[in-house]
């Protein structure tokens, strides 16, 4: 149960690490004018495909992943 409580925040900080590279490898069409409205219905329905949608899976299962990790992690410190 130690080594569970020790390795815990390192665990956490290696998804948090990943979630950002894979967010920003993530393409993005998000342009100066979309941000102020322009173009929404373009990229309200986008068809992922490919590495694109494997990267898009990734970053839900890492987000998961680390939400449940820090739960634990807080049951841990409080009992």
């Amino acid at each position: 149960m130690e080594l569970v409580v020790t390795a815990l925040p390192w665990t956490i900080l290696g998804i948090a690490i990943l979630i950002v590279v894979v967010t920003l490898l993530q393409q993005s069409d998000a342009s100066l004018g979309s941000a102020f409205g322009g173009g929404a219905d373009s990229s309200l329905h986008r068809t992922r495909r490919g590495f694109e949608k494997f990267l898009f899976i990734l970053t839900i299962i890492l987000g998961i992943l680390f939400a449940g990790l820090v739960i634990l992690s807080l049951v841990l410190k409080t009992s």
